[in-house]
This record gives C-alpha cells, sequence and structure tokens, in this order.
C-alpha cells in the first residue's frame, strides 16, 4: 500500500474512533443510577452534602457535554482517569493487568476459528450436497443456535465435573508455580482448552459458511474452469487458484469479528472465572464505574479498527490486483 493510502486510513481510522468515543460515552450516561448511587447505598447514614461532594469530585454536576470534553483532555493526555470503584486505583493500572490474557485468547480463538473454518469451508463447497456438506451444515447451525454462556456451562459439567479432565475454572491449578516448566505449560493448556473452544465455536460456524458460499462462486468462475482444462490437478486449482480469492471476502470477516470475541470475552471470562478485561467490563458495569467502563471501550474500539485496518493491507498480500492498484 502506497504512503498516501496508509496515511488516509489512519485519518479515517481516527475518525471513526472520536465517533465511537462520542457515542459510547453518551449512551452510557444514559443508563439509570450513577456510580455516587452505589457508594452512597452501601452507607445508609450519608448526608446529601456528601453526595453532592462525590457528584462534584468526578465531575458528575456538570452537563454532560463538559463531563466529555474534560474526558477528552485526560484521553489525549493518556491518561484513562482513576476509577470510580471504592479502591480508586488508575484505570489504564486496571486494564493493563488484564489486558495480555484477553488478547491472548482472542488471538487464539481467532487462529482456531481460520484453521478450522476455512477446511470446512472450501470441504463444503468443493463436496456440494454430500453427506459431509450436509453433517457439516447440521454442525454449523448448531453452532448458531448454541448461546454461548449454555455451551460453557454444559462443557464445563461434562469435562470438568463428570469426566474430570479438565478444570473449569481460573487458568492456573493450585501449586502452579511448584511445577516444571513442562508441567506448567501442560496445566495452561488444559485450562485454555474450554475458553478456547467456546469463545471460538460461534465464529467457526458463522466463517465457515462465509468460506463456503466463497468458494461455491468462485470454482464456478471461467477461469477456474480454464485451469481445469488445462489439466492442472484439482489440488493446484481448488488450493492455488481458488483458494486465494475466495479468502478476501473472509479476511474482512475476520477483522470484523474482533468485536464480537471482545464481547464475548465478558461471557466465558465471567463463567470461566478468568481475570481478563472481560470479567472487568462486568465488574465496572455492576458498579457503574463510568471511567472504566470507557477506558476498557476505548481499549476494545482500539484492537478492533486495528484489526480491520491489518484486514485491509492483509488484502493486498492476498491479491496482487490490489496491491498493484493502491
Amino acid at each position: 500500500m502506497r504512503i498516501k493510502k496508509i496515511f488516509s486510513k489512519i485519518f479515517e481510522l481516527l475518525i471513526t474512533f472520536l465517533g465511537i468515543t462520542i457515542i459510547s460515552f453518551f449512551i452510557l450516561h444514559l443508563a439509570p443510577g450513577k456510580p455516587t448511587d452505589v457508594m452512597s447505598d452501601l452507607n445508609p447514614k450519608i448526608t446529601p452534602e456528601a453526595r453532592q461532594v462525590l457528584l462534584e469530585q468526578w465531575n458528575l454536576d456538570k452537563p454532560i457535554y463538559v463531563q466529555y470534553g474534560l474526558w477528552v483532555k485526560k484521553v489525549l493526555s493518556l491518561n484513562l482517569g482513576n476509577s470510580m470503584s471504592t479502591d480508586h486505583r488508575p484505570v489504564w493500572d486496571k486494564i493493563k493487568e488484564r489486558l495480555p490474557i484477553t488478547v491472548f485468547i482472542n488471538l487464539l480463538s481467532m487462529f482456531v476459528i481460520f484453521c478450522i473454518a476455512v477446511p470446512i469451508g472450501v470441504y463444503s463447497a468443493v463436496r456440494q450436497y454430500s453427506f459431509g456438506d450436509k453433517f457439516l451444515t447440521v454442525i454449523t447451525f448448531i453452532g448458531f443456535a448454541i448461546p454461548s454462556f449454555w455451551l460453557a456451562l454444559l462443557l464445563m459439567i461434562f469435562f470438568g465435573v463428570d469426566l474430570g479432565w479438565l478444570p473449569i475454572s481460573g487458568l492456573t491449578s493450585v501449586g502452579y508455580e511448584t511445577l516444571s516448566l513442562t508441567g506448567k505449560i501442560a496445566d495452561r493448556t488444559k485450562h485454555l482448552i474450554l475458553p478456547v473452544f467456546v469463545s471460538a465455536f460461534g465464529g467457526i460456524a458463522g466463517l465457515s459458511r462465509y468460506m463456503r458460499s466463497n468458494m461455491l462462486e468462485v470454482i464456478r468462475q471461467d477461469y477456474i474452469v480454464t485451469a481445469r482444462a488445462k489439466g492442472l490437478s484439482e489440488i493446484n486449482v481448488v488450493y492455488k487458484h481458488a483458494l486465494r480469492n475466495a479468502l478476501l471476502p473472509v479476511i474482512t470477516i475476520l477483522g470484523l469479528s474482533i468485536p464480537a470475541l471482545i464481547g464475548g470475552s465478558v461471557i466465558f471470562e465471567t463463567v470461566f472465572n478468568i481475570s481478563g478485561m472481560g470479567q472487568l467490563f462486568y465488574m465496572g458495569v455492576m458498579m457503574r464505574d463510568y471511567t472504566l467502563i470507557m477506558g476498557i471501550l476505548i481499549i476494545g474500539a482500539v484492537l478492533t479498527l486495528f484489526g480491520n485496518f491489518i484486514a485491509d493491507i492483509t488484502y493486498s498480500f492476498a491479491d496482487p490486483r490490489i496491491r498493484k492498484g493502491v
């Protein structure tokens, strides 16, 4: 991609980011209740004067557009503010403690989604209407229909409680520090199997259907018919010529799936008791912690926009026509 194109894309992302912050900030303040309500409810003897002091302390007594301006001023100085919960810790300190595990699990989920969904989609397209295609279609529709929290509970009961094969809570076992390096890796892997599977299950179902649809469209193109007429093997036709072009829409969909994965973190991190950003976000919502919620939304927005930016760049590597045209 040319430098001019990259800077143009970055400018679009900045405008989009600004719009996200405005919408998120104003919608957040439309929710009933205030952070000070949680603080005052814990102390029934609190006076109206004390309530007013709390409102002034967090600038909640000012008009909402003034509050947004003060918040943006802090963010521009790379300061996400302090949490409105009882500990009053800096928001960034809370986020950076939990961000790595959420990003790691989501990256694993995307890798699993891509590695499983693409072969399923290719197989279903090449073997259209076969028993395998029909069977995989049923499985993918089940994947669409099953709520992730319900699936997580079923897997916990079956693999964790009934069979006792996999742990159902946290990321490490008791005595983790005393294990050898191999033991630590095995222990972490066992703890990650269920959360990663739950996170990726719905994405596999969706992406495999998109992949199937794209492959069906591509393998009917004239250049695919010509490639077969020239005597190229079916493997070369499918995986060298058809797959590369069918991957283009999938790359975009995979980039756009980042918000769903991050949103899904709230569910599986809460169910599996994983100390990630999803669990922290849930706690922030329960405490009506505006600064913490906005901080997490900002990080989620940045990761989402970055994912879309990477998807645009990846386009140029997947399709030489795009690379030559930018």
